[in-house]
């Protein structure tokens, strides 16, 4: 049994998902968002009907574009949780992060000798 799903399935919800983010995210026309990723509109749609696919660079300023994740756009994994870390991050220094890491660490540590 093949679990994974086909190439073309694939592409299609990859599409659906790009036109999504176009459409009700950024509001941008075919044209608007196809300048700005750097590939024709006629070769958007092709790619938002399944048809095609962006190449590395495109998928990166859609990246940039949209604060999705690759993960997101390409597999349409959940990236909730990345938007709302990064802003959380915003309001401190590398410091006080590293810090904060270190102490969530060592909390882990301490649950998990707690469970042994």
């Amino acid at each position: 049994m093949n679990v994974c799903k086909s190439d073309k399935q694939e592409q299609l919800e990859r599409g659906k998902r790009i036109k999504h983010i176009r459409e009700n995210e950024l509001h941008l026309n075919k044209s608007q968002l196809a300048k700005l990723i750097g590939v024709s509109s006629q070769f958007l749609g092709l790619v938002e009907e399944g048809k095609g696919n962006l190449v590395y660079r495109s998928i990166k300023c859609l990246k940039d574009i949209s604060g999705h994740s690759s993960d997101y756009i390409l597999y349409g994994l959940d990236d909730s949780m990345i938007k709302e870390t990064n802003a959380i991050l915003e309001k401190y220094d590398e410091k006080q992060i590293k810090a904060a890491l270190k102490m969530l660490k060592n909390i882990g540590l301490f649950i998990k000798s707690k469970d042994a």
